[in-house]
Order: C-alpha cells, then structure tokens, then sequence
C-alpha cells in the first residue's frame, strides 16, 4: 500500500495584527517557510513536483497565486510549479490532503504544502468588500435554499453556544486556559523546535500573560444580545507554515527521514448556516473510517475559531479536554487564517515527538459549513 510521509514540517512565529510580521510581503512570509524546510530536510529543490499553500482573501498581496509567488520569491527553481488552495479557515490543511492525495496517488513524490496569511496587510474579508458584497448576494439559488438569513461567524458562534447550552463564563474559563497553555508552552520552549525566526522574530505574540477572568467578563459581546465577545474569538494574526509530504518512494530514493505518516484524511460539511459544527460529523467520520476510537488518540488540535465550537464539538464527541490544544489554541495563539491548517499540523508532530505520543488529530471548522480531518502517526 503507498504511503504518505511528513519529512518535516515549520512554522513562523504567530503575530499580532499590526506586530512583528504586519509589515512583511506574504510572498517572504511564504518563501521562508519553504526555504526553512528545505533547509531542514535537506531535500533537493528541483525533486520537487508541486507546491500547494492555502490562502484566504487573496487580493492584493495575496493574489497571483501566492503558491507560486512564494517559491519564485524564495529564490528556488522556476520549473516547480504552484497551486493556492481556498478552503476558507482549513486552506492549508486542505492543502496537505491535496498533496498527501498525490503522493498516494502516485502523481507527485515530493509536495511542499502549507499556507500563509498577512492579516494586517490584507484585511479580514478584503474579497468581500466593495465593490463586492457577501458570496451569496444575488443568487436565485441559494435564496431559494436558505432565505435571507444572516451569514456570518460571530452569528454561527452564538446560535452554537445556544444550542448546545454552553454559557459565556463556561466559554471564558476555557479562553482563559488556551492562554495559560500557550504562556506554558513558549516558557518552556515546546515550540522552539517548529519555529523558523523570521529575523529577529522567533516568538508568538498573542498569548495574553495577564489576563484574568474578571477581565474577560468585562468586555461586551460582538453582537447585540450575544455571549461571544473578542475573548472567546480567535485572534486576528499574520504568519506562515509548510510541511514536505513524501512518498515511500520519494524517501527511499533521496535519503529523507519520515517524522509521521498520514494515516487519514478527509472532509465533511454541515449547515452552513450554522458553519462551524462540521468538525462534529467530521470527526465521528474520521473515527468510523479508521476503526479508531479517541482513546486511540494522544493529542488532538481543534481550530479555536471560537469557544463555543471548541465546547460543542467536546459536548458531542465525548473528548478529553486534557489532551485538546495541550499547547494553546487560536485563542491564544492567533488564527492566521490561511496558514492555520498547517500550523496545527506543525505544531501536532512536533508535540508528539516531544511527548512520545503515536497519533494525533487534527480539525477545524471552515466557513461554508465544513470540515477537514487528518489523523497521523509518529515514525
């Protein structure tokens, strides 16, 4: 049976809007991921056969196919070529499946996938901002399906905390120990190891040492009468990561040292009114498939778009919290969108080599009412 490998995998530091990395062309951000990881795997730039990023919002900056853009901007051969993928929030790790898909395929041997996002050079939702409106607008279709309802995040957030019974002091306590986590994490230096230094920057930035409770409760909802307020939300962030998916093939004939293998992937949707529930159905899909139960799994990182969808996606599965976003999630970490996907598939590997942990999982809502699931092994 072919088999898709993770050679290595690195990040940048995670930033705040408007910090260390606001300033830096998404292509560099993209282009010293790529340079970083094949300076670590030491694998032969011209092996490889594509190179697959997720990006969102890719106007501007982000545009031109940021893929290529970021390899050309590395300086590395022009024959490679570059795709960009726009899953929304799962881009890059919809980008890993996409290059894991070639691999096992027998169409690629050697795939660099990941993702970037420069969220304080391109604005959050810059592709849906004049002279555009929303997606939906104007299709006879999807009116004709769902009506005129509200589409947005923070809505889904709500109706999620609603649904499921999850109040907002349940929510802040949670919020509260993504960034108790991650202060652990970055004092510790579990995260040294993923992180490429982009110049002088070589921490994230968004964890918040200080923040207490009572700080939490003070601030008001995002939305009249709702319970999610900026605390329990992801955090706006610029940064980057990739990952070098290898076939056994491919490893065997340029020498690499596998650190995981993928052993599942796989999407699912749901209500895309409700848009971030799909990491429910996805997961139990996942686990139905592999013959897998969450005992099987030592570590799993969920998107942190929100708490609500953290708390409701724990309420269904039964899972425990003590091995979910073990280092911090989006909370405190930020959620660069494009590039989160491959973040937490970074940040997985790394923490269960550092743990001796065998498998991990990985989720994350994406807007449209979906889910992508990977499930890996360590070698």
């Amino acid at each position: 049976m072919p088999e898709a490998f993770i050679i290595d995998a690195v990040r940048t530091p995670v930033t705040r809007r408007g910090g260390s990395l606001s300033a830096v062309h998404p292509a560099d951000l993209g282009a010293h991921v790529i340079t970083a990881l094949l300076a670590r795997t030491q694998a032969d730039p011209g092996a490889v056969d594509d190179v697959v990023f997720g990006c969102v919002d890719t106007v501007g900056p982000q545009a031109g196919d940021i893929a290529r853009t970021a390899w050309l901007a590395a300086g590395l051969p022009e024959a490679v070529p570059g795709v960009t993928v726009d899953r929304q929030c799962g881009s890059s790790q919809q980008a890993v499946h996409f290059a894991a898909q070639a691999v096992l395929s027998g169409t690629a041997g050697l795939v660099v996938a990941g993702g970037v996002q420069n969220m304080s050079m391109v604005p959050i939702a810059a592709a849906m901002s004049p002279p555009y409106s929303d997606p939906f607008s104007g299709s006879e279709g999807w009116r004709a399906r769902y009506g005129g309802e509200e589409i947005s995040q923070f809505r889904a957030a709500d109706l999620i905390a609603s649904r499921w019974g999850i109040g907002r002091a349940e929510m802040e306590r949670f919020a509260l120990a993504s960034h108790q986590r991650a202060a652990r994490a970055i004092g510790d230096g579990a995260f040294d190891a993923e992180i490429a230094p982009y110049r002088e920057v070589s921490q994230d930035e968004g964890p918040r040492r200080d923040t207490t409770l009572e700080k939490m409760a003070a601030l008001p909802p995002l939305r009249a009468g709702g319970l999610i307020t900026a605390a329990l939300s992801s955090q706006i962030s610029d940064g980057a990561a990739a990952l070098l998916i290898a076939s056994d093939q491919a490893v065997r004939r340029y020498g690499l040292r596998p650190r995981a293998r993928i052993t599942h992937l796989s999407a699912r949707g749901d209500d895309p009114v409700l848009m971030l529930t799909a990491p429910i159905a996805a997961t139990a899909h996942a686990l139905k498939s592999t013959g897998l139960t969450l005992d099987d799994i030592d570590l799993i990182e969920i998107n942190e778009a929100f708490a609500s969808v953290v708390l409701a996606w724990q309420r269904e599965t039964g899972a425990d919290l003590d091995r979910v976003n073990a280092s911090g999630g989006a909370i405190a970490l930020g959620h660069p969108l494009g590039a989160t996907g491959a973040r937490l598939l970074t940040t997985l590997v790394h923490a269960l080599e550092r743990t001796g942990g065998r498998r991990g999982l990985v989720t994350m809502c994406e807007g449209g009412g979906q889910a992508n699931v990977t499930i890996v092994e360590r070698i």
